[in-house]
């Protein structure tokens, strides 16, 4: 089966976006640990841009770059001689490493936190060895052998959680090895009839939709983390993708897999539909690696679009944004991409555009009455005839809430940049900013106060010497009963409690944001950041089944024991 390429230990993207890191070429295995698409932040944000931080956050750049990779040193593996050498007799010597280099490169994900460790020179969370099964059978065997020395295992895909997924936390404090997904990243079937493809695990988004680009199909799930995570991680944390509002969130797109757990095999999901009592896919889906490996996924894929259009609309205030696309949820014509900014983010947006196109939209805006207003992109994909219907009668009811259309250009300005801002998150980090994202759901009528919850939590939590946070949201994934709200915000880091900082304020707007009705989490997963707060969801009867699940899956606790159910 083909193989990924090698991951980088931090920051995010392929192709023109080069990374300094130990996953390039040899001679620059010393490069710095975050991904750069330019060397400065001058040169990666615009001047009105950082001069709109800088008053708005007190806060003045300064250099606070990360460590280089080469300083960066590991403790010895942990893993014992007897547990190495039945692994290596299951899989091959060259299947099963230990040396620092492979190891780094599977140490935790992308959160504000596992960055900052990372660029401070902490990679005490580094697995002992970094493992590749190449099927169910091997997976399987690997399991229970795991079990049998008493070796944690941590599934690892694309490496791009960002609640702590990837911690590796065990109380007993185990060996641990990272199960490494990328020799199962191929296609295994593809019935175009049924409209269903068989995939590994560790098949990134970019491979599969190029392989079902020549068959016509799509699978049309693109998450921000699209360039480097794998599917198995997308169904593993019940990822939700830019599309999610038209064709629904990755757990709607799988029809079935495979898990292996530590005691056997399950083969879960039965498409067309099954009514052979409870559905125990939903078990799998959403597991984050706790209950066994999911080995093999079943998924649902259609015709890849003929026609696509994005473009951008504005509303007067959030509160006729929330309105309007509560009308159009009424009436079944959400798009099939929503994204709704708050103010706060859409001036910050229309001044990292910079150029004459933006500032002339912001004059248009304001002549309109818009000046503080919220831009709205949505976008459709499909049959030409059907594109059209709906864009003319969803046109129709945003018009008559107030929105005004601000053009196609906002929409395709969307489209191409849609996965830059974590490769600009490093940078601003290397200025002396926090830059962290937390995300929620609420019903339509909880939506506006879980909003203001947040945003107050946060403002409370990060203000400090009269620096006060931005705190930027935006609401996506729409659905008939509600929609999500991203929060993304910025802030002067504390640079000698920088953990501490963070910590505190992601603690006060989890418990604002769940006593105003949100979810814990809508599409981020629950990992180690959020499992304290999972009894507050699912209540202590919720816990206790999954409690009871897991050890007759897991007996001896070895599948990803830091995340998910609470100590």
């Amino acid at each position: 089966m083909p193989e990924q390429p090698e991951l980088t230990i931090q920051g995010w993207g392929p192709g023109s976006s080069r990374v300094a890191t130990v996953a390039d070429a040899p001679g620059e295995a010393e490069g710095s640990l975050e991904l750069t698409r330019d060397p400065d932040l001058a040169a990666a944000l615009p001047r009105a841009a950082r001069r709109h931080l800088a008053k708005e956050l007190g806060w003045t750049p300064r250099p606070t770059p990360a460590v280089r990779v080469g300083d960066i040193r590991l403790a010895p593996s942990r893993l014992p001689g007897e547990a190495r050498a039945a692994m290596t007799a299951l899989l091959g010597e060259e299947h099963v490493a230990t040396d620092e280099l492979s190891r780094l490169r599977r140490t935790g994900g992308k959160s504000y936190l596992d960055l900052l460790r990372r660029r401070e020179g902490d990679a005490s969370d580094a697995p002992d060895a970094v493992v590749s099964p190449g099927d169910t059978a091997e997976t399987a065997a690997l399991l229970a052998l795991c079990a049998e020395h008493g070796v944690v295992v941590v599934p690892f895909g694309g490496g791009t959680s960002v609640v702590g997924g990837l911690s590796g936390t065990d109380p007993d404090d185990r060996p641990a090895i990272a199960l490494d997904l990328r020799r199962m990243a191929g296609i295994r079937d593809l019935d175009v009839p049924s409209s269903l493809v068989t995939v590994g695990p560790g098949m990134r988004g970019p491979a599969l939709e190029e392989a079902l680009g020549a068959d016509g199909l799509t699978l049309g799930h693109l998450p921000q983390s699209w360039e480097f995570a794998t599917l198995g991680g997308y169904a593993a944390t019940r990822s939700s993708g830019q599309a999610s509002t038209g064709i629904g969130r990755f757990d709607d797109l799988v029809a079935g897999l495979t898990l292996a757990t530590p005691t056997g095999v399950l083969e879960l999901g039965h498409p067309p539909a099954s009514a052979a009592g409870p559905d125990l896919l939903g078990l799998a889906l959403g597991s984050e690696g706790a209950l066994g490996v999911i080995t093999e996924l079943r998924l649902r894929v259609r015709p890849k679009p003929r026609t696509t259009r994005y473009e951008g609309w504005s509303f007067r205030s959030w509160a006729a944004g929330l309105a309007g696309l509560q009308r159009l949820a009424r009436h079944e014509l959400l798009p099939d991409v929503v994204r709704l900014s708050d103010p706060d983010e859409t001036r910050a947006n229309l001044l990292m555009a910079g150029g004459t196109g933006a500032r002339a939209l912001r004059g248009a805006l304001r002549a309109r009455g818009h000046g503080e207003g919220c831009l709205l992109v949505v976008g459709w994909e499909g049959l030409p005839p059907l594109v059209r219907a709906r864009r003319r009668a969803a046109a129709s009811v945003l018009r008559e809430g107030g929105a005004v259309r601000a053009g196609r250009r906002v929409g395709e300005s969307w489209r191409r940049h849609r996965f830059e801002a974590p490769y600009l998150r490093d940078r601003l980090m290397d200025s002396g900013l926090l830059v962290e994202t937390l995300e929620t759901a609420a019903t339509w009528s909880a939506l506006p106060v879980v909003y203001d919850a947040v945003r107050r939590a946060l403002g409370r939590s990060l203000t400090r010497a009269g620096r006060r946070p931005l705190v930027m949201s935006h609401v996506s994934h729409g659905y008939p009963t509600g929609a999500s709200l991203y929060v993304t915000v910025l802030a002067d880091r504390d640079d000698d409690l920088p953990i501490q900082q963070w910590l505190a304020a992601k603690r006060e707007a989890t418990d604002a944001l769940l006593a105003a009705g949100g979810t814990l989490t809508h599409h981020h997963a629950v990992g180690a950041d959020h499992r304290p707060w999972l009894e507050r969801e699912v209540g202590p009867l919720g816990v206790e089944v999954l409690r009871a699940v897991k050890q007759r899956l897991d007996p001896a606790g070895i599948c990803n024991p830091g995340v998910l159910l609470p100590d």
